[in-house]
């Protein structure tokens, strides 16, 4: 793995996953249980409303240095100074965000079949997105259910590191680890926890364990 992406246990949070709870307040909980990178994601939010989310959410990270990844909004990642995007497929594609926002740090890419591992696109990417690894109800535009085997399988024809996302939990964190995953990006099993801090540690704990 490259030494510029030393994470293990990412959180992809957004207000509509805390269901009431404070983005805030489930982050840090998280923070203490063992997240170590943190992705928000607002597909609902206005600018606006995104913007002040993502603020609010930095200023707690920088407490604990806890990187802060803004998902598919290059205005919003921008105007707080993010540590860095993540992008799918069909949103704004890596060449032209390296081109205009010279000082993100990190770029995430979602992997959605094979042939993306040979374009531009994943070249100049830091990080890639295994999405999903398996289905999950928070990302319904599926299309390719990678599974354990589809991990061992871009490991084989990629250095870069690797994040599996898409129903992630403590029951198959060991695998997905096993398999060639670097990091586990996680929402529900996070997110929907009664205690988001124990949670994240049995998590971090399998994690520990694979690697």
């Amino acid at each position: 793995m490259l030494m510029s992406f030393p994470y293990h246990l990412y959180l992809v949070i957004s207000e509509e996953s805390c269901a009431g709870r404070k983005i805030t307040d489930v982050a840090e909980k998280a923070i203490s249980g063992g997240v170590d990178i943190v992705q928000l994601r607002e597909k609902k939010l206005t600018s606006k409303a995104f913007i002040k989310n993502a603020l609010d959410l930095q200023e707690v990270l920088q407490k604990y240095n806890v990187p802060l990844i803004i998902n598919d909004d290059i205005e919003v990642a921008k105007a707080i100074g993010a540590f860095g995007i993540h992008v799918g497929n069909n949103d704004m594609p890596p060449t032209e965000i390296k081109k205009s926002w010279k000082k993100s740090h990190c770029l995430g890419y979602s992997i959605e079949y094979l042939e993306q591992l040979e374009t531009e696109e994943t070249k100049v990417s830091d990080y890639l997105g295994v999405s999903p690894v398996f289905s999950t109800s928070t990302k319904t535009d599926t299309v390719t259910e990678w599974g354990l085997e589809g991990i061992s399988k871009i490991r084989t024809l990629t250095t870069k590191p690797l994040v599996a996302i898409g129903s992630m939990k403590k029951e198959n964190a060991y695998d997905v680890i096993k398999a060639g995953a670097d990091c586990i990006a996680v929402v529900s099993a996070i997110c929907q926890a009664k205690e988001p801090e124990q949670a994240a540690w049995e998590l971090r704990n399998q994690i520990e364990k694979a690697l």
